[in-house]
């Protein structure tokens, strides 16, 4: 009766643990949540007074799939400026977030019979979209001794002529961990045997809490075949603006990715793209690095905490905002007991195709991360 495709498709687990545990909190009951993958700060003013000045002056109309020309301009500007990224503004698109970006990307490249290789543990999303596509994904396991990071060695022995993508996200989502450039230099020679394409998420790219962020298509001769996928909702707290945008030097997959977005969704909101637009002109610079600070000190708070807590460990992220975290137990028991005995939300490390661990966001305030980790420590005990 349904599409083999979409009975394939589950829902995301940081979503639903999400929306339960709003739930369990409209119905009374206290509970804490570090599920989300939200920065609990609101969008800066200069951002939120540029969409305004935008629907007083009208801008509310269809405008062309691929996004306004300015915004694409000053897209391509910040992958040149901030990334060494050479994308001139006929090689990126704006797409309703990142997960269009990576819908697109996977249906467009994509068949039967192909392979997506995918560190784990890895984002919920990706193995969904990849099997939706009727492509098949390879998971390639790291572990805490490699920082959960793949090796070239793992690399190599992983792809296959049927490999098509191979999957890259620095900062890590669940894991926090950063790709030095030494690292990506080491995996770009076994890609350059390969045929496949690299899918390098770097939505996380602005927080960074140790050393520095460097975009795998600036390494010699990766960027004709890297496909960048960026946007704003984590580094300027824009979740629900739904603004994501990506890099490709091959036109002709730019050219179809157009047009199934001009038959899925068109152009993402005009008003948002006259947002987005003052996001990228630096003015809101200082709100960012603020935001970045806050973090920051937060996960140093929830890092400590967490590894004072007899039976749990992690190591200290250097991204992003996520703990990984090693537990005693099977993550959904784990976290379905907290939840029920302590009102604490985590997700389990089982949705992130691997099992053992559990991901707590700190994308909230400290006295919130404070009484979660006292809450912690009474399950625990």
């Amino acid at each position: 009766m349904y599409s083999p495709q979409i009975t394939q498709i589950q829902e995301s687990s940081t979503i639903a643990i999400t929306t339960l545990a709003q739930e369990l909190k409209s119905q009374g009951k206290d509970i804490l949540s570090f599920s989300a993958g939200e920065p609990d700060f609101d969008t800066p003013q200069s951002i939120k007074q540029a969409a305004i000045q935008a629907i007083q002056e009208g801008r509310s109309k269809y405008t062309p799939i691929k996004g306004i020309p300015e915004l694409l301009k000053s897209v391509s500007a910040k992958f040149q400026h901030e990334n060494q990224l050479d994308y001139r503004p006929d090689e990126v698109m704006l797409c309703n977030g990142a997960k269009q970006c990576l819908f697109n990307v996977f249906q467009a490249l994509l068949n039967p019979g192909d392979e997506v290789i995918i560190p784990t543990p890895c984002w919920v999303t990706y193995p969904e979209l990849v099997r939706y596509s009727g492509a098949k994904p390879v998971f390639l396991p790291t572990t805490k001794q490699s920082a959960f990071k793949i090796t070239p060695t793992q690399l190599q022995e992983a792809l296959t002529p049927k490999s098509k993508i191979v999957v890259l996200t620095s900062p890590s989502n669940p894991t926090g961990m950063v790709y030095s450039k030494e690292e990506l230099e080491a995996l770009a020679p076994v890609i350059a045997t390969s045929n496949a394409f690299v899918l390098s998420d770097e939505i996380y790219e602005k927080l960074v809490y140790e050393g520095s962020f460097y975009a795998f298509g600036a390494l010699p001769g990766m960027l004709e075949r890297t496909i960048t996928i960026n946007g704003l909702s984590k580094a300027f707290s824009m979740t629900g603006w739904r603004v994501g945008f990506l890099g490709t030097k091959d036109k002709t997959l730019l050219k179809h990715m157009v047009a199934l977005q001009s038959h899925s969704t068109s152009n993402i909101n005009s008003i948002a793209q006259y947002a987005a637009l003052k996001a990228l002109s630096g003015v809101a610079k200082d709100d960012v690095e603020r935001m970045r600070l806050a973090f920051k000190q937060r996960r140093d708070v929830a890092y400590a905490g967490v590894n004072a807590i007899k039976g749990l460990s992690c190591l200290k992220p250097q991204g992003a905002f996520y703990l990984w975290i090693k537990i005693p137990s099977t993550s959904l028991e784990f976290c379905q007991k907290l939840l029920e005995s302590q009102g604490v939300a985590l997700v389990p490390g089982v949705a992130f195709e691997m099992e053992g661990f559990v991901r707590m966001s700190y994308a909230c305030s400290l006295e919130q991360i404070q009484s979660g980790l006292e809450r912690l420590a009474r399950f625990c005990a």
